[in-house]
């Protein structure tokens, strides 16, 4: 579903993923009828702008994320430096996307949030960390935090950074789904972060994405 107060961009993104393999978007909506489509129809992801004139997406999001079974969203903005993208990110958002994404990468990003994976867009992940350098928090204990990690949690940390889902880290490493849920769960413990985005964000920040991998996350979407 993607809800944004234009429809120019509403009728755009439809195009492009209905376009695409594997994708239904099932309504889209403005702000205010926002809530109300998304019980009805039910979502698997959903795509929310962050300003919108009636209803900011900040208000939208904390409303879904009181729904028993709340659909993954990731907020839409045309800022790379946009003020509300962190408190977005810390009221339950999985991700963020510039409207301006390619088109050939929007499906690619859609499919990674709906098999639980975090997406970012890649000039926007690191404008955020330039803007919000203690994003976690106290950025020398946060980053220290991260030695609390196991050789294999940091493993998992790194691959959460590349947007996989569980079942996908599992694949890369050989590990089964269960095991990685408790090694996300253990992650996200010892960083003392409350998702998938802030560990992702915390990896960059500790130097752990470098080299082959930082281009592989760039890859997924970072």
């Amino acid at each position: 579903m993607v809800v944004d107060d234009e429809a120019l961009v509403r009728s755009g993104f439809e195009l492009i993923l209905n376009a695409s393999d594997g994708i239904h978007v099932v309504a889209t909506a403005e702000g205010a009828q926002a809530a109300d489509v998304i019980r009805r129809e039910q979502p698997d992801v959903v795509l929310l702008d962050i300003r919108m004139p009636d209803v900011d997406g900040l208000t939208v999001l904390r409303e879904i994320q009181t729904l028993p079974e709340p659909p993954t969203v990731a907020m839409l903005t045309t800022f790379d430096t946009d003020e509300y993208i962190l408190t977005a990110l810390r009221s339950g958002a999985a991700g963020f996307l510039l409207k301006d994404t390619e088109p050939e990468q929007l499906a690619h990003l859609v499919r990674t949030l709906a098999a639980g994976g975090v997406v970012m867009s890649p000039k926007a992940s690191r404008a955020l960390l330039r803007s919000h350098p203690g994003a976690g928090g106290s950025q020398d204990a946060d980053v220290a935090r991260v030695k609390l990690l196991s050789d294999r949690e940091r493993d998992v940390l790194v691959l959460i950074a590349e947007g996989l889902s569980n079942a996908d880290i599992g694949a890369r490493i050989h590990l089964s789904a269960g095991t990685v849920k408790d090694h996300v769960s253990s992650i996200l413990t010892k960083l003392r972060v409350a998702s998938r985005v802030q560990a992702a964000l915390l990896a960059e920040r500790a130097g752990l994405l470098s080299g082959d991998r930082a281009d592989t996350a760039r890859d997924h979407g970072w």
